[in-house]
């Protein structure tokens, strides 16, 4: 991708071309390895820096350093490649697990081998993991002892325990635990296939642009790209140590399997690694481990704002926001009560390998509302949905984004893929988006029908089928549901079959048992009709304004 600089015919404020209708973006573009025969792990494990610690538990106090790690990572995946399991390239394994120092170890030595590494909420029910299964089909799984009991009783696969030993009479199909795997003698010299980097490294699922979760294939490629754009955003100052990152985010999910599970470990930074999200967990590790960035999501960052005292933040300069746009009240209430922190900003998806635009400075922060400047090596179009064309700053359409990090395509899924990439490369976002006439991205609405809980994606369509299978339900519609504290949350228009009694408690009941608890239903109303438009489709919009019309 050429310089902006170098192109006469890009506006260097905006970073639009009125030639080709194309957004560049205004950053540096970074230098991307040009090697064909490079792993995400290789290219992590033979980069130069001069950090010392790689992980540390926050709840326990464990350290990993960097030569343990890599050498857990080489024992694992020689254990992958030997017998009993002989893992082959291409094959799926699925991780299982809240977030954990073993995360990254197993993360990194599956996609070492060339095996794909798919990964799904530990909150998710029985039934919603089973369908990934179903649909991924991984050949072997590691997992938390607590979390064996959500995995599909009716398949038999390998498991390995994320666990330090065994305790008495486990799942008959465990074959290791993680200690048992990294106590194995790392053997450079097994054979094993060439890594390609157009080879998938990850299967993560989003719901995309449309309701139903689907595979989200990353190349090697993607990911490695991905990873020197992290690296870059957060280049040390000369003469900085190493940077001490808490990683309150899911490895689970893009952000925190590029970031944190992977990308950061190449620049030596330090990541404090917390289990689960509290509060007061999370304050007494930055403390604790001389934190000096924060990743969180905005309700977090409203949580910290709302308590009544300052918190203590030790040597906290940066936190790096995600999964909604702040308020100007949010940034400068903040800024007024901690004056020595900077707040960063990012927008992405899974489809994007994680970051597409980011704030990277208080002063860009500061344009009020913005998800940030287009990224490195990235190109934007802003297209008209009705017209299909391209259009100027500071007008609003759908946010077309091309980049090196852009998924290659959705597992087994070809329909899907040919309606969110085209033959060019660019990725159709479902975000509603206007760039203005200094480079920066401002979320308007969705296209895409998806709900936003905490960071978390709760698609409606998902719901919608869910309740449509109750026997007194004749028809439904989920909207999200604006709330202070996590973002939005799923509301049910619920159209009552002729005789029934339904009411609110039994249809939020119905939801609660069987899927997890981010994609709950907290409001319930019963109407005479779902408001449809002439082809069928349910009109959300009008809903979502007849829910908020009281408010």
């Amino acid at each position: 991708m050429a310089d902006l600089k170098a192109s006469s015919k890009v506006d260097q404020r905006s970073g639009y071309s009125h030639v080709t209708k194309v957004y560049h973006s205004k950053r540096r573009p970074v230098e991307l390895p040009t090697d064909p025969y490079l792993d995400v792990t290789t290219f992590l494990s033979s980069r130069r820096h001069s950090g010392t610690t790689a992980l540390i538990d926050a709840s326990t106090g464990r350290r990993v350093s960097f030569p343990e790690l890599w050498r857990s990572v080489s024992a694992v995946a020689t254990a992958l490649l030997s017998p009993p399991l002989c893992i082959k390239k291409g094959q799926v394994v699925l991780l299982l697990s809240p977030n954990s120092l073993h995360f990254p170890v197993v993360s990194l030595a599956v996609m070492s081998i060339g095996a794909v590494i798919t990964t799904t909420n530990p909150l998710n029910t029985p039934r919603e993991i089973a369908k990934q299964m179903a649909d991924s089909c991984p050949v072997l799984v590691f997992v938390t002892r607590d979390l064996v009991g959500k995995l599909p009783n009716d398949v038999g696969f390998p498991i390995v325990l994320l666990e330090e030993s065994r305790i008495g009479r486990e799942d008959s199909r465990v074959v290791f635990t993680i200690q048992e795997m990294i106590a194995t003698k790392p053997n450079p010299y097994l054979r094993r296939e060439k890594v390609s980097q157009d080879d998938t490294a990850t299967l993560l699922y989003s719901s995309g642009t449309t309701g139903n979760s689907k595979g989200v294939v990353a190349t090697h490629r993607n990911l490695i790209s991905m990873i020197e754009i992290i690296i870059n955003r957060f280049k040390l100052e000369e003469g900085q140590g190493p940077q001490v990152f808490l990683c309150t985010v899911p490895m689970f999910h893009v952000y925190g399997l590029a970031a944190f599970a992977s990308g950061l470990l190449g620049s030596g930074s330090t990541i404090v690694v917390l289990s689960k999200f509290e509060l007061a967990e999370m304050l007494r590790a930055i403390a604790s481990y001389g934190v000096t960035y924060l990743p969180l999501v905005p309700p977090i960052l409203v949580a910290m704002l709302a308590h009544p005292s300052k918190l203590p933040l030790g040597r906290l300069h940066k936190i790096l926001s995600g999964g909604a746009p702040l308020s100007r009240e949010l940034i400068e209430g903040f800024r007024e009560k901690y004056p020595g922190i900077e707040i960063l900003q990012g927008y992405g998806l899974t489809e994007s390998t994680a970051i597409g635009a980011s704030t990277d400075s208080a002063e860009e922060s500061r344009r009020y509302g913005t998800a940030g400047m287009l990224s490195p090596n990235t190109e934007a179009r802003i297209v008209d949905p009705e017209t299909g064309k391209s259009l100027p700053p500071n007008q609003t359409g759908e946010l077309w984004i091309r980049g090196p990090y852009v998924m290659k395509e959705y597992f087994k899924n070809e329909e899907a893929t040919k309606s969110t990439l085209d033959s060019e490369g660019w990725l159709r976002t479902g975000d509603l988006c206007y760039i203005d006439e200094d480079g920066y991205l401002f979320v308007v609405d969705r296209l895409k029908e998806l709900i936003k809980y905490k960071g978390y994606q709760v698609p409606p369509a998902e719901l919608e089928a869910l309740l449509l299978t109750h026997p007194g339900i004749a028809d439904v519609a989920v909207i999200p549901f604006p709330d202070k504290e996590v973002g939005q949350f799923p509301m049910a228009y619920v159209v009552r079959k002729p005789g029934t009694q339904l009411t609110e408690t039994e249809v939020m009941t119905f939801v609660r048992k069987q899927v997890a608890p981010y994609k709950k239903v907290r409001r319930v109303a019963f109407v005479s009709a779902i408001p449809k438009n002439a082809s069928g489709k349910i009109l959300r919009k009008d809903l979502i304004k007849l829910a908020t019309s009281k408010l």
